[in-house]
């Protein structure tokens, strides 16, 4: 597999296999490395987070907010706002104190590269 990078307004994700930490998650202005596995658990929680947010919109009034949270042993995640627009937080639990958060205007088409991805 070859260098991939995703980017557009607010968001950007990454892929090298070549280096020591293979993954990219970041915004405008911050980024950080991921391992493939604290990747790999970024996409399937953030497909996991879309899917609550989706899946509860129905039981919620217009305009009210709600905040999803889930988790691995490698990475917290958190979305907040209303299902159709909404916020993105990840912090890194593996010791190297990395935190970022995207904001809602970005989250959808971060989402969209995020499917696009098949580097597992």
């Amino acid at each position: 597999m070859q260098k991939i990078l995703k980017s557009g307004n607010g968001w950007r994700i990454g892929w090298n296999p070549e280096a020591e930490y293979q993954g990219l998650v970041g915004s405008d202005d911050w980024a950080f490395e991921l391992t493939t596995t604290e990747l790999a658990d970024f996409c399937r929680l953030l497909g996991q987070l879309v899917d609550n947010m989706r899946s509860i919109q129905s039981e919620l009034m217009d305009e009210e907010s709600i905040a999803c949270e889930a988790e691995s042993d490698l990475v917290w995640m958190q979305v907040a706002g209303i299902p159709s627009k909404y916020s993105l937080r990840l912090i890194l639990s593996t010791g190297r104190g990395c935190e970022g958060n995207w904001a809602a205007e970005a989250v959808p088409n971060l989402v969209n590269a995020v499917d696009t991805l098949k580097f597992f």
